[in-house]
């Protein structure tokens, strides 16, 4: 993520949603950039914060099928081609929704090379529509064909590897996956430290697309989570900065979820560098600013199965920018619901004025 890169702007910005007939209303978001959530009106009951809006959101697909499919689990999200949108199953099923309804179109199933499931986190459509998905059980980054067939594998660093391989946490690496704007640098981001490192570190590791097809290994970065909570997702601006989304989970409390901005342009490459530790000289970590916690969002007549600081709240793990209004971007987030009958598949929409 050189400053070249990080500065590319958007070539082509996917066009916004429309207002879905699913999604629970919430009226505009804040009627210009700079309105504070103290503001009157109907914007104010829809601010989570200064930048951030809630519009909407909906439970409509939660405990369906699709085809015989179980409909959630969902890890991932990302801006598909004709009107639809990518949604990753972290039980290896890959979903085509509608932009509009979000309900599903097709899905295709994925395997690793041996034909085993996967344990799905992150998803990138790439220009020529293929899809890049991450494994965090390697973890892994594999290319497949838009039917489901494997078309490559890149290239990880050892340390990244899960325990016993490397020292990358059991169910806490590759969670988050997302390409920059130029579409030549790729950007995973672990869910936790290291073995070793300080727990408050996390690596994002890049790779470059190389002239004749496929990605090498890029530089990797230090960011500093808030305590107690991991990265579930990162997705690109299209200025070429992250929203990163935070999340944690406490038993009787409920989840944590905290939208921020990052800029890795002035972050110090960690690739060589074996241990991370909070204040170690020479290392700048990559800069963030908090948007939202987005327990603070109005619950907008949301119901929890669960304790949660918000009703609103939930297992919040899939992102995408689908779109700009207003000089705001569109942002679509969904829950991961573990198929379990105390969490919920909700898709929430957002405007975020970054």
């Amino acid at each position: 993520m050189h400053s070249k890169t990080l500065r590319t702007a958007l070539a082509t910005v996917t066009a916004g949603l429309a207002a879905a007939t699913c999604l629970t209303a919430a009226g505009p978001a804040a009627a210009s950039p700079a309105a504070a959530p103290a503001a009157s009106g109907v914007a104010a009951r829809n601010a989570c914060s200064s930048s951030v809006a809630i519009e909407g959101f909906s439970d409509a697909h939660d405990k369906t099928t699709y085809e015989g499919t179980y409909v959630g689990n969902f890890s991932a999200l990302a801006t598909d081609r004709h009107g639809t949108i990518a949604a990753l199953s972290d039980r290896s099923f890959l979903f085509r929704l509608d932009e509009d309804t979000l309900r599903p179109k097709s899905v295709v199933a994925l395997a690793d090379e041996s034909g085993a499931a996967l344990d799905s986190e992150g998803l990138v459509v790439d220009k020529d529509g293929t899809y890049l998905v991450s494994s965090e059980t390697e973890p892994s980054v594999r290319r497949y064909s838009r039917t489901g067939e494997i078309l490559d594998t890149l290239p990880v660093p050892d340390a990244l590897r899960a325990t016993p391989a490397g020292r990358g946490q059991s169910n806490g690496t590759f969670e988050a996956l997302t390409l920059l704007p130029d579409g030549r640098t790729l950007v995973a981001s672990m869910e936790y430290a290291l073995s070793g490192d300080d727990t408050s570190l996390v690596r994002v590791q890049t790779w470059q697309r190389k002239k004749g097809g496929g990605f090498r290994l890029g530089a990797q970065y230090a960011y500093q989570v808030d305590a107690g909570l991991g990265v579930p997702e990162v997705t690109a601006t299209p200025d070429g900065r992250l929203l990163v989304l935070e999340r944690g989970f406490t038993s009787g409390v409920g989840n944590t979820v905290r939208l921020y901005l990052a800029d890795a342009r002035r972050a110090t490459d960690v690739s060589g560098t074996e241990t991370l530790t909070a204040g170690q000289r020479g290392l700048r970590t990559v800069k963030k600013t908090l948007l939202t916690d987005i327990a603070a969002c109005p619950s907008l007549g949301a119901t929890a199965k669960q304790p949660q600081p918000n009703p609103l709240l939930d297992n919040i793990e899939g992102m995408a920018v689908t779109g700009r209004t207003k000089g705001r971007l569109d942002v679509l987030l969904v829950s991961d619901d573990n198929q379990n009958a105390t969490q919920t598949t909700r898709f929430y929409r957002f405007r975020v004025r970054v």
